[in-house]
């Protein structure tokens, strides 16, 4: 973090200090009491299942400067109204005060997390870079993201959720975007959005958000992210497999299931080789060398840094190896229509010749579409021949239906109550040479599947 005095913090959040030392220096920003230590301000935040009001005295003892609260406690701190909104403008006042800091914020309904470790890995082999840890995409892991930012960092990567209409606006107001990047519009939230293009126009904020030198990064193969071009105010770079894309997908192919792609952008052409299983990674990838191209940045030295590429977060198409030689894809830190068919496509070409299992869940939020995308996943199980489909839960039930409707039959697929029953299931059946797709909405806990069968603890 760049370093404040208490002092400066509550005249940026146009409030007081009470009981402390204005000219006390803070150079970290925590939300949890037991990562407390001396030199940090204390978040205190209001959940749904803790308030962060009653660890303001640990937070204290364990060396905090002050307490960022909205009602008044004993020791040092700053009463503002709201303390997530508060995080919210400290961070944009770092922000205003460091002039060489370039934000790219991102969006998207499927691939953000995997396209922010990207631009995190490329943008590093430029300049110090900043990128959230996990999916920090809300109100408060914004700030927390904003809080890495030293002085020597040029590059901020903010990713941006949305569950609603202005929820974008409200983020780029926090971090106003000198590029922004915009991957795809899906299904992933339809339940709050109603329609795909309701998703398009919330997400399109993104490009509303630009300055006249802002740069915006479309993806030339989606016609409802390009029919948000127009809000941006300036220059467009474009990705994807179009014919008039800037940078553009000439070829792709999978070795063991990972992407060869070759990019090409004018008269330059590289040749990738990532270290990610599925060829959807070959659009992220794309997507983050025309960010590079959006910064001005080489195209060479951008593919360079990206070529044997690995994924930092976890869950997202994590491939490991039981000790009898089962084969496990832990996809299950979430799940749309879109990313659900994207891991069954890598798991068929994965699996070439073995038994492939594919273990779904619930994708949550789809709204009145949920039954028919559901379905569609089961069918779509059967087209690819995965061999077994394993549907865990009620809300899975219509992909085990979906299935029996396409033609599976026997065991091929088989519907079961709960993760635990899905555990059973495949310690019992699943042999050596098998690969395992664990897949569902966060929310279901089916990462617990290829803990049991790594044998994993939690």
């Amino acid at each position: 973090m760049i370093a404040m005095t208490l002092g400066e913090v509550a005249s940026a959040l146009r409030s007081s200090l009470v009981c402390g030392d204005p000219q006390a220096v803070i150079d970290a920003v925590v939300v949890d009491s037991r990562q407390a230590s001396a030199g940090c301000l204390f978040l205190a935040v209001v959940g749904e299942t803790h308030d962060g009001h009653d660890y303001v005295e640990q937070a204290l003892a364990a060396g905090a400067a002050a307490a960022l609260v909205s009602r008044a406690v004993a020791g040092p701190h700053i009463l503002v109204d709201d303390t997530v909104v508060a995080a919210g403008a400290l961070a944009r006042h770092l922000i205003d005060g460091h002039q060489q800091l370039q934000v790219v914020a991102l969006t998207g309904s499927s691939g953000k997390t995997s396209t922010k470790d990207m631009l995190r890995v490329m943008l590093a082999a430029f300049a110090p870079t900043v990128a959230p840890q996990g999916s920090f995409n809300n109100e408060l892991g914004l700030p927390r993201t904003v809080f890495e930012v030293t002085e020597q960092t040029r590059y901020l990567v903010a990713e941006m959720g949305a569950r609603g209409a202005g929820h974008i606006a409200y983020l780029c107001g926090i971090a106003p975007p000198d590029v922004s990047l915009f991957l795809n519009v899906g299904h992933a939230h339809l339940s709050e959005f109603g329609t795909q293009e309701g998703i398009a126009s919330a997400k399109g904020e993104i490009l509303s958000a630009l300055g006249p030198a802002g740069v915006a990064v479309l993806n030339a193969d989606d016609s409802r992210v390009m029919g948000q071009a127009a809000r941006a105010p300036g220059r467009i770079v474009t990705f994807g497999q179009a014919a008039g894309a800037d940078v553009r997908i000439t070829d792709l192919s999978l070795e063991a299931g990972k992407p060869v792609v070759t990019l090409r952008h004018g008269e330059d052409v590289a040749v990738v080789r990532l270290g990610v299983h599925g060829e959807h990674q070959a659009l992220n990838l794309a997507a983050a060398v025309a960010t590079a191209v959006a910064l001005d940045l080489d195209f060479r030295a951008a593919t360079q840094a990206l070529d044997g590429v690995r994924l930092d977060s976890r869950w997202r198409m994590e491939v490991d190896m039981t000790a009898d030689g089962v084969t496990v894809i832990n996809d299950a830190y979430n799940a749309n229509p879109e990313s659900t068919a994207a891991g069954l496509r890598a798991l068929a070409e994965m699996g070439r010749g073995a038994t492939t299992w594919a273990v779904l869940g619930e994708m949550r939020e789809l709204g009145d579409a949920a039954l028919t995308e559901h379905d569609a996943i089961g069918r779509l199980c059967v087209r690819l021949n995965i061999s077994r489909l394993i549907a865990v839960g009620d809300g899975a039930r219509p992909i085990h239906m979906g299935a029996a409707h396409e033609g599976s039959w026997g065991r091929e697929s088989v519907f079961v109550p709960d993760v635990a029953a899905a555990i059973a299931l495949l310690q019992a059946e699943v042999a050596p040479g098998d690969f395992v797709l664990v897949k569902a909405s966060r929310a279901v806990g089916l990462e617990l599947v290829a803990q049991a069968l790594l044998g994993e603890t939690s």
